[in-house]
Order: C-alpha cells, then structure tokens, then sequence
C-alpha cells in the first residue's frame, strides 16, 4: 500500500475545522452533536472518527446506554428524547442519501424539534462529518491519534 502521509492541504484542513467548529456552536447542544458525528461516522465506518468522538462524548457527559445503544437508536425505546431520535433520523438520511434525497417526512420530523438556524447547523454538522469520515477512511487513518 502507498503510504497517505498528508491528509489535506493545511487551508482545506482549516476551513473543514471551521466548518465543524460553527455547526456545533450554532446547534447549542455539545452532546446532541456528539451522538450526531459518532451516528454519522458508525455508518461510515470511521474509526478514527469514532474512537475521537467518543472520547469528546464522554466529556460532555453523553450517557454509555446512549453511546452502547446508538447503532439502535430507532429499537432502544426512550434512551434517546424524540429531539434526538429527530436528529439522527437526519444524521442518516443525509448520509446515506440512498434514493438521492432527504425524505420529506424526516426533514419534517427534525424542523418540528429545531428551529431554522439550528436546523442549518445540524446539517451543517452533519455534512462536515461525512467530510471527515471521508478524508479518513480513504487516508486508511487508524484509531488512536486523538488525545483530549
């Protein structure tokens, strides 16, 4: 294999920082967002991503039954409040996007629970993790580099 020394040209690194850093501000929650990126990295299977987001997780004070059971979110009854359970259905439909589109009922779902603006950070966020799994995964990134 060719090794993947450099993951992104340093301004491209910078503006995805930027990105995910204003997405969780404007969203207002710091543990919602957690459960956000790790959902979206489980479905990319980003390891990388996972191991730091569950170390950042555990420091907001996200619970272990959540993070045991959030692969499972829609089966793990009230685990997770219907704010939540909102947010992830759009964590997944926008990245997985298997009929090309957000469905209308999940958009719907999550606008009842978010108000505009934060309903633009949370996809922000959203988006900004599927960039991160991205350049992850296709680097072969390993776990373990993230230190809090």
């Amino acid at each position: 294999m060719t090794p993947r020394t450099r993951l992104l040209d340093p301004a491209v690194g910078r503006a995805m920082s930027a990105l995910s850093a204003t997405a969780k501000k404007g969203l207002g929650d710091p543990a919602l967002a957690e459960l956000v990126v790790i959902r979206a990295s489980q479905l990319n299977h980003c390891a990388f991503c996972l191991d730091m987001h569950l170390a950042i997780a555990h420091e907001y004070g996200v619970s272990e039954k959540q993070l045991d059971l959030l692969a499972a979110w829609e089966e793990a009854g009230d685990v997770f409040d219907e704010r939540e359970r909102a947010a992830l259905a759009l964590t997944e439909a926008v990245t997985v996007l298997t009929d090309g589109f957000v469905p209308d009922e999940v958009y719907e779902r999550a606008a009842k629970h978010f108000d505009a603006a934060e309903l633009a950070h949370l996809t922000g966020l959203v988006v900004a993790i599927n960039n991160w799994n991205r350049v992850m995964v296709g680097r072969r990134i390993p776990p373990g580099g993230y230190t809090p």
